[in-house]
């Protein structure tokens, strides 16, 4: 069920933006890559665009950069919050499974994802979905229909974030603490991992039915992010080779 508590913060308020975002990426091989960062690709790498969601907040800062021997984004948040992101297709019946690296400076120390005073994170990666009409129930049509009425077609059916935090265990999966049509899903906790890359591995397609029921879901936004505007604190992360593969496929770093 969908809450009538919108925010952008959330990340559900990307779907108008698909447009702007240049760059379409086809699930016809082994490997789809979404982010082989090159760090003298100023001031953004192609395809990529900063999505400032709340003009009143101060954007997160990205740079491409070649960090301990990793071609990479980097993202500075003071006190902000802004996404790098980028339009993308991909088939989750040929190639399932996100693959990235990601690195943390530091933990957040007031972040809590189950309060919407806590909603930041020190690195996170977004996506966004649209599902089958037969995927949303009656209840869900009629808020998004609401939601659609008061923000437009930035809306989108559902997300996933696959995030950073700094107190809950790896694996915790909760609704945002704005809409459970965003899912919170924890997968690096606490400081242990700081500064140094780490790779992840994830089967998109079984999150998002466990998630959302459906397995005809369709990703159409990635992106990355790191945000402080509730907590006012600093962080600095870095993003690295994302890519999806086949399900029983290595990821390439």
């Amino acid at each position: 069920m969908l809450r009538l508590s919108w925010n952008t913060k959330s990340g559900m308020g990307l779907a108008a933006l698909l447009m702007l975002l240049p760059g379409l990426l086809m699930a016809g091989s082994t490997e789809v890559s979404l982010g082989r960062f090159d760090s003298d690709a100023l001031p953004l790498p192609m395809g990529w665009q900063i999505i400032q969601l709340e003009k009143h907040v101060a954007p997160t800062q990205y740079r491409p950069l070649y960090w301990d021997g990793v071609h990479a984004i980097e993202s500075q948040a003071n006190r902000s919050m802004a996404l790098l992101g980028r339009k993308v297709e991909v088939d989750l019946a040929a190639t399932p499974v996100l693959c990235w690296r990601w690195r943390v400076e530091d933990v957040l120390k007031k972040a809590d994802m189950k309060r919407r005073q806590g909603d930041d994170y020190a690195a996170r990666v977004y996506i966004a979905f649209a599902l089958p009409s037969e995927a949303l129930s009656f209840t869900d049509k009629a808020a998004l229909s609401v939601a659609r009425a008061l923000f437009g077609d930035r809306v989108p059916d559902a997300a996933i974030n696959y995030v950073w935090d700094n107190r809950h265990p790896v694996d915790t999966r909760m609704p945002n603490a704005y809409t459970d049509r965003a899912q919170m899903i924890v997968r690096r906790t606490g400081g242990n991992d700081v500064s140094r890359w780490v790779t992840e591995r994830v089967d998109v397609k079984d999150d998002v039915i466990r998630a959302f029921g459906s397995d005809k879901a369709r990703p159409i936004l990635v992106a990355i992010a790191s945000d402080t505007d509730n907590t006012g604190e600093k962080v600095r992360a870095g993003f690295a080779d994302l890519h999806f593969v086949g399900k029983n496929d290595a990821c390439n770093f």
